[in-house]
């Protein structure tokens, strides 16, 4: 007798949500069978990486290779570009770390003229991530909002202390997309989902971002709250978990000791740039394979070997 497999296609399914427009515009979600399932249902929205961008420019990376491929780029506006031709890369996350109140208190008019000149170098989505400060984040993102208006972008996050305030001014009054972020609790999760939702926002225009961490790093937490998100939206269909989630990686697997540890220190470990890309690939692969339908990403190899792995799987 024919061998005849079981499949476990699921009634319910991710919402869809886009980020851009025209041709390159990108859309996460829209699958109903878990992570990288395609013998169980045809997947319909591959997972999407993003290249991350800091607006210091290339003065923010050190990395050789890295460096190598934006050589001659000057400006977060140049990078962006070059980006473009990062295999795998389907859009740009400009990172506002310099913004930071604690740092180097970049004005908000400043980063607004930024975010204006990487909108306008690229065709590709735009996200914007914050520089972790509520207060500034806020003000970052209502006035982002509305210089781009019309550029359909998603601001990177809304969290708990903010949500109305960035999900008022980014989706409401501008039209953007904003992203939920929680920190690595399905039920945090949830409930800020549900918050984001009472203000009018609905949920094609909401990401989750549950919560990062660097494989090795208490990254089974992450890895729990993926796998428990994503199970509830399909199996349990849970309407306030069944947005997409993207998750930045590049923010936390290059700041970590097996990243940055010179082999000088560390001779036993290796080149220190091929310990991070291999640090990128591995939680970025974990991410993924729990339930994330986006990735943030920084070195053109790791970003290639994911674009890769992801073309294979679905």
């Amino acid at each position: 007798m024919a061998f005849e497999p079981k499949t476990q296609a699921f009634n319910a399914s991710i919402a869809k949500v886009t980020i851009g427009t025209g041709e390159k515009a990108v859309t996460f979600g829209g699958v109903n069978v878990l992570p990288f399932y395609s013998f169980d249902a045809p997947i319909e929205n591959a997972p999407k990486i993003g290249v991350e961008i800091p607006d210091a420019g290339i003065a923010a990376f050190t990395q050789p290779e890295l460096l190598k491929f934006y050589e001659g780029c000057t400006t977060p506006a140049e990078m962006a570009k070059r980006a473009e031709t990062m295999p795998g890369a389907s859009f740009i996350c400009l990172r506002m770390e310099s913004a930071d109140p604690n740092g180097e208190n970049k004005a908000t008019a400043e980063c607004v003229e930024i975010a204006k000149s990487v909108a306008d170098a690229t065709d590709m989505p735009l996200v914007i991530m914050g520089c972790k400060n509520i207060e500034k984040d806020a003000e970052l993102f209502n006035k982002i909002s509305e210089a781009l208006q019309g550029k359909n972008i998603l601001v990177l996050s809304a969290r708990e202390e903010n949500y109305k305030t960035v999900a008022a001014s980014a989706v409401l009054a501008y039209g953007q997309k904003v992203g939920a972020e929680s920190s690595v609790d399905i039920n945090l999760a949830k409930q800020l989902n549900v918050l984001v939702e009472g203000v009018g926002v609905a949920p094609t225009s909401i990401v989750m971002n549950a919560g990062a961490a660097a494989a090795g790093y208490g990254y089974e937490y992450v890895a729990s709250t993926l796998d428990r998100i994503r199970a509830a939206a399909l199996a349990q269909s849970d309407d306030q978990l069944k947005m997409p989630i993207i998750t930045p990686i590049s923010t936390e697997t290059w700041g970590v000791k097996e990243s940055v540890m010179p082999e000088a220190d560390m001779p036993e470990w290796g080149d220190a740039e091929e310990r991070g890309i291999n640090m990128e690939i591995t939680t970025a692969a974990a991410c993924l394979a729990s339930g994330s339908d986006a990735v943030i990403m920084r070195h053109p190899a790791a970003v290639k070997t994911i674009a890769d792995m992801i073309a294979a799987l679905v």
